[in-house]
């Protein structure tokens, strides 16, 4: 398929600034595959869909504050920094985006908080936007660590036009994130409140866990006509046993496997065996899924809704058909779903 296949015109103000009042009450649109039909109701009516010894994959990754905002010297402008991975402890180098670019050149200082204790100092260009900084503080790892969890805010999307503000911290991050390393919410798991989680396992839903560290290459957009040619940028990606035991139980006893979110469907189709099971797994991984494409591990899945030309949808459409993802999206916009980050869902099954 095309980029252009891609394309639909998506209203803004279907792009949701804030999340619903309650996680679980959401908006849930069901596709059922085999018989091309679509259902509404409210995410907390999720449980209804599954049975004792399904399988419900979660991604742990846990949020970090990765946006900054410093000062240049001499010129004092201000700068966002966006933390993207660690490159070295020791030397405390990370790979950042700054914001604007085309003022900053590598000898560059920028100064961090009130009292200025955070430096960097930009050592690299890596792309356009891209930099390499050496964090310069005077303390242990921990407490430079401390340092930017106190200096960073959280890491919204672009396309939220406004600050952010406390109840960002709480929202933009799952109940269940364990594992510090995300630039961006799994946001599929947004929905599940403590509750529904309770509710699902007593009625007997196993939950298994991946980690999959997001980072901001999976909301690049798509530039190429030819998908073929995309290429995505690499995230981490750990599987552990306990997992793997709890889905390949599943696919023996042919239960619903279902990913929560196209970072868990990525996860998965990451590490599959010769034989269709699931596999141990550490190290990065840059899948890219796209119509055509079978699917070895997952059943379902459920997901947000997303923007034109992007990665995510054009996952979504592989696993549920292209023309039906489209229709479902008209409908959605009809309906006036809320897209993106603090969206609304959808389960296909």
């Amino acid at each position: 398929m095309k980029l252009s296949q891609f394309q639909f015109e998506l209203p803004k103000a279907l792009l949701a600034q804030r999340p619903a009042n309650d996680r679980d009450e959401s908006r849930l649109m069901v596709l059922n595959r085999k018989e091309e039909k679509l259902e509404h109701y409210t995410f907390k009516d999720i449980i209804n869909f599954f049975d004792e010894g399904d399988v419900m994959v979660l991604n742990n990754t846990k949020v970090f504050p990765a946006r900054l905002f410093g000062n240049k010297e001499k010129t004092g402008a201000r700068i966002e920094v966006f933390l993207l991975r660690e490159l070295n402890q020791e030397q405390r180098l990370w790979d950042v985006l700054v914001d604007p670019a085309r003022k900053i050149r590598i000898g560059n200082k920028l100064y961090f908080g009130e009292d200025e204790s955070l430096v960097a100092e930009v050592i690299d260009n890596t792309t356009s936007r891209g930099r390499t900084l050496r964090f310069l503080f005077d303390g242990s790892y921990a407490e430079f660590r401390t340092k930017l969890k106190e200096l960073g805010q959280t890491p919204l999307p672009k396309y939220i036009k406004r600050e952010t503000d406390e109840e960002d911290q709480e929202r933009y991050q799952t109940i269940y994130a364990k594992h510090e390393g995300a630039v961006a919410a799994p946001t599929a798991g947004l929905h599940f409140s403590k509750h529904l989680l309770k509710r699902l396992e007593i009625k007997g839903i196993d939950i298994a866990e991946l980690t999959l560290h997001v980072g901001l290459g999976t909301f690049s957009p798509v530039e190429v006509e030819d998908l073929s040619k995309h290429k995505m940028d690499s995230e981490e990606l750990i599987i552990d046993d306990i997992a793997i035991n709890k889905v390949n139980k599943a696919i023996d006893n042919r239960r619903k496997i279902c990913a929560v979110g196209t970072t868990v469907m990525r996860g998965l189709e990451s590490s599959v065996s010769s034989a269709g099971k699931l596999n141990e797994y550490k190290g990065w991984t840059h899948k890219f899924i796209f119509p055509p494409y079978d699917f070895s591990i997952a059943n379902s899945m459920i997901t947000n809704f997303h923007t034109p030309k992007s990665t995510l949808l054009m996952m979504v459409s592989a696993f549920a058909d292209p023309d039906f993802i489209k229709h479902a999206y008209d409908v959605a916009i009809k309906e006036k779903y809320n897209f993106y980050s603090y969206g609304d869902a959808m389960l296909i099954l």
